[in-house]
């Protein structure tokens, strides 16, 4: 409208891009802002003048709109009340609002998250990557995308064979239910030990005058893992039935931990599978000479051409490294499911790698490399600061949970808030309480930014947390139940100021899906549902709602309130977070 505007003033024709539209600032009567300024070359005219003659033009050429006003430059458009009436009784109520279709055209995106390893449970770390993941894969769907959610569990290494190396020597048999304990837990329990082995070992040698940097490299025990995971590759019997056995435990542990999580996948790879076909590309890409081969038989990547080093692909002894897989996984993935895009969600310590992996793969002639895309988040900690797997000191996402479940538990009884729940009911909510509380306060931050997560913090029913929008909603859908019967529609009485404005914000949910999407940021919908309730919050204490002046008031604000109700349910499952019916 505000091209048509300038080209019907001014016999001018400009392109849509070249109009800025900005929303209103609060202070200021309006919906949207036009900036004047860029135009008024082609009006020839003052700020206001041209502001004027815009805004007339399109008061008078759209029914959607009922009136402006020009501020130094800017001129600010009123959208008409029907249009957001007709907004309110249409669009608004779908419970897919905001949501695009996923079609047979719509693209293919593969999301990959979590990737852990199978020596160690999963820990905080690993929490922001699958809240991350999950929630990035919703809204990669709701923007109308078809999404396949992968994860490659990291099953073979010399870092798993530490764990099985230890359990072999010291372990006496122990299994997951004599020791009682998860099998995940059982096997990171080894490679701690692995650690202090390690480290008793290289202190010993370096007392023995050894210099540290050859102790660490010729540590007896690192030694034999490294055996361990020679036997593994050439299919010895035993390591291969030790590595199945432990492994077992591991994965029953990952899958109640995810069950509790809510986090899911489409497909699982394994990097026992996929590595031999990275060392087939390894070895195509050395006889193509596209890689070369060191004296001591390593096979390297030279990539000073692209500003980088030289990256190893096969180690001397012809084990692969982690490079090796990952060239394996890609290439399989992309044969199975020919992605129009794949995203790697995993940290920003490993930005090199991916950068590398997309450069390999080019090298190789696979321009599919360009599909790939690094999700790259910044580190999670506690207010005590970092967390270590091998020394461990991390900590353990299972503990964390139950942590969370206590202080909603603890929390509520303060507050007050469950007192006429049964036991059952009061359980369910401190499950959903503690884990909407852990999901929010991770989600809410941008994924690239370092965060420090406080789990007292993030538990407070006040202020922009996962209880508040949840207690929010809880308090939706008790007006709702008390309103039942009372007849709803827009009516034809004037809206105030409030009630506009809380339609004019469920008005730009699809735009933050879309945008969440683009730039793969669950925290603008994360920050949005949080704007949104506490308008909400402060509309209910300004006005009433059953107990308005007349019925037609009633009925109106009721289907406000539903609108509102539907937004932050279907917002917060974008999030991966339940919200309680009542609190």
């Amino acid at each position: 409208m505000a091209v048509e505007a300038v080209r019907d003033n001014w016999s001018v024709n400009i392109q849509e891009g070249q109009v800025q539209i900005q929303k209103t600032r609060r202070e200021f009567e309006g919906d949207f802002t036009v900036v004047v300024f860029p135009l008024l070359r082609h009006s020839k005219c003052s700020p206001e003048e041209t502001g004027k003659a815009m805004g007339q033009y399109m008061v008078d050429h759209s029914d959607m709109l009922s009136g402006y006003n020009v501020i130094k430059g800017f001129l600010n458009m009123v959208v008409s009340q029907q249009y957001w009436k007709e907004l309110l009784d249409g669009d608004l109520r779908g419970p897919h609002y905001g949501f695009t279709p996923v079609d047979a055209g719509s693209p293919n995106v593969m999301i990959e998250f979590s990737s852990p390893n199978t020596n160690k449970p999963l820990h905080l770390g690993h929490i922001r990557n699958n809240l991350l993941g999950y929630s990035v894969s919703k809204i990669m769907e709701a923007s109308g995308n078809h999404v396949t959610k992968v994860n490659l569990v990291n099953d073979r290494g010399i870092h798993i064979c530490k764990s099985m190396l230890v359990w072999q020597s010291e372990g006496n048999g122990e299994t997951p239910e004599t020791a009682g304990m998860k099998g995940d837990h059982l096997v990171g329990k080894y490679y701690v030990q692995f650690d202090q082995i390690y480290k008793s070992q290289i202190e010993a040698q370096v007392n023995e005058g050894v210099i540290r940097r050859e102790a660490e490299a010729k540590a007896p025990v690192l030694e034999k893992a490294r055996e361990m995971l020679r036997k593994w590759e050439a299919d010895d019997p035993e390591v291969r039935r030790l590595w199945e056995k432990m492994n077992s435990w591991v994965y029953d542990g990952f899958e109640e931990t995810y069950k509790r999580l809510g986090v899911s996948f489409d497909k699982t790879y394994y990097e026992s599978e996929t590595y031999k076909l990275g060392k087939e590309i390894v070895l195509k890409g050395l006889e193509e000479g596209v890689f070369y081969k060191k004296e001591d038989g390593s096979v390297w990547a030279n990539l000073e051409d692209e500003g980088l080093d030289h990256k190893i692909l096969l180690r001397a002894d012809g084990t692969s490294v982690y490079m090796t897989q990952e060239l394996g996984t890609a290439h399989q993935r992309y044969d199975e499911y020919g992605f129009d895009s794949h995203i790697y969600v995993v940290g920003n310590e490993q930005n090199y790698h991916f950068q590398v992996l997309a450069i390999v793969l080019k090298k190789m002639g696979y321009m599919w490399a360009d599909k790939l895309f690094h999700l790259s988040y910044g580190m999670v900690e506690l207010p005590e600061g970092k967390m270590k797997s091998r020394e461990g000191t991390v900590v353990d996402a299972d503990d964390l949970m139950d942590e969370m479940e206590s202080t909603a538990k603890m929390m509520s009884e303060e507050l007050g808030k469950l007192e006429d729940h049964n036991e059952e009911e009061k359980d369910i909510i401190y499950r959903q309480v503690g884990m909407g509380a852990l999901k929010y306060f991770i989600l809410k931050v941008d994924p690239k930014k370092n965060m420090t997560f406080d789990p007292g913090e993030s538990v407070d029913f006040n202020g922009n947390t996962g209880p508040f929008i949840q207690y929010t909603y809880a308090r939706i859908r008790s007006v709702i139940r008390k309103g039942e019967g009372i007849p709803k529609s827009i009516g034809d009485i004037q809206m105030n100021v409030k009630e506009v404005s809380l339609i004019r914000m469920m008005h730009e949910y699809p735009e933050i899906i879309n945008e969440a999407s683009r730039t793969l940021n669950p925290s603008l919908v994360a920050n949005f549902l949080y704007d949104l309730a506490k308008e909400f919050n402060q509309f209910y204490h300004d006005y009433s709602i059953l107990s308005a002046d007349n019925q037609e008031q009633v009925g109106l604000r009721l289907l406000i309130v539903e609108a509102i109700g539907q937004i932050v349910e279907s917002g917060m499952d974008l999030l991966g977070i339940e919200v309680p019916e009542r609190m």
